[in-house]
């Protein structure tokens, strides 16, 4: 479950004025509606959707669903580790949130199940040794090693509604407002133990999770039941 939204900072219209917009270089109907968890494996997108509480694994070039799996609750967030994924699943009616292990043609496995830190948690990311789960409305980043444990949280400037890794860096989909359309793209450096944080371009709608392909970021238009793909300057690409 998810805490109560943090307060906007002062002058934050201001602050936001000189930053670009993200480049849309395509924009895909969803194969199931609230589409909201995303991860890239190398050769397919895969979307979970809070609708249907199913994973779809899509050709980025046809379009065409590959495969499909139930999940055991809500699939908010995922990423992919080698040829497993970890999910960020809501279940039971209170919503506890739970990173299980989804095996491509096997489904989710019972075993290896961590509960998020403070029953809260949405999206995950992996950086080749650590899994990392972000809080939305905590603006937290925290990692985890095989055996469950928690490491120091990382903070960042806004409420996050995606993550990717992408060479030791964290990139975000983050916002101060859910219910408006000022949406960023946010990159924090960590590596040397000082975070160092920056909005690296608008993003004009309710975004939710972040994947990258090698080429392209890709994020969920929830709202209207769209996966969208866009690159940004300055960003990986």
């Amino acid at each position: 479950m998810q805490s109560a939204a943090s307060p906007k900072p002062p002058n934050f219209a201001d602050s936001i004025r000189s930053v670009q917009t993200i480049e849309e270089v395509a924009r895909r109907p969803s194969p199931a509606p609230r589409p909201n968890a995303l991860a890239f494996d190398g050769e397919l997108l895969w979307m979970g959707s809070l609708e249907t509480e199913r994973l779809y694994a899509i050709d980025p070039r046809t379009w065409g669903v590959r495969e499909e799996a139930q999940a055991p609750g809500k699939p908010y967030g995922m990423v992919a580790i080698g040829d497993e994924f970890r999910v960020v699943c809501g279940e039971t009616a209170e919503d506890h949130r739970i990173i299980r292990k989804f095996v491509p043609g096997h489904g989710f496995k019972k075993e290896g199940a961590i509960p998020c830190p403070d029953d809260t948690g949405s999206y995950l990311g992996y950086d080749g040794d650590l899994l990392y789960v972000s809080q939305f409305y905590n603006r937290k980043i925290i990692s985890v090693d095989d055996a469950g444990h928690f490491g120091t949280p990382i903070p960042a400037p806004h409420d996050i509604c995606g993550q990717v890794v992408i060479e030791g860096l964290f990139y975000l989909i983050t916002t101060e407002d859910e219910d408006t359309d000022e949406y960023f793209l946010t990159r924090i450096d960590a590596r040397d133990g000082k975070v160092k944080s920056e909005d690296v371009a608008r993003v004009p709608f309710k975004a939710r999770s972040l994947a990258f392909d090698g080429r392209r970021f890709w994020t969920n238009h929830r709202a209207q039941h769209e996966i969208v793909a866009f690159t940004a300057e300055g960003a990986p690409q």
